[in-house]
């Protein structure tokens, strides 16, 4: 079982690295995160198309729960969220990084 304040510990950087990285790059007010959870080949394939992208590796109990939590704090802002899921389902389908990226934004 996952440590519930780890997750909220974990949400809470990733988050405050999404925004920090929006501010560097300067996103308009439009722009937004496209968030997935994705496999290790997919990540690998977001990062050759996409830049900048945001990522973070976590077991499949504490991603499903970081997902929800990351989900909840950029709905309150535009974003694009994907790839609703299932904890059971992560690790069946070897989905083990949360990754952020913008889909305006191509290398």
């Amino acid at each position: 079982m996952i440590n519930t304040k780890t997750a909220i510990q974990q949400a809470r950087i990733y988050i405050y690295e999404l925004d920090n990285c929006a501010r560097e790059f300067g996103f308009k007010a439009d722009e937004g995160w496209k968030l997935n959870v994705l496999s290790d080949a997919e990540k690998v394939a977001i990062e050759k198309q996409y830049h900048p992208v945001i990522s973070v590796k976590a077991l499949p109990e504490a991603l499903s729960e970081i997902f929800n939590l990351v989900k909840d704090a950029l709905s309150r802002v535009k974003s694009n969220i994907t790839n609703p899921m299932k904890p059971e389902s992560l690790s069946a389908q070897g989905l083990q990084y949360l990754v952020a990226y913008n889909p305006e934004r191509m290398r």
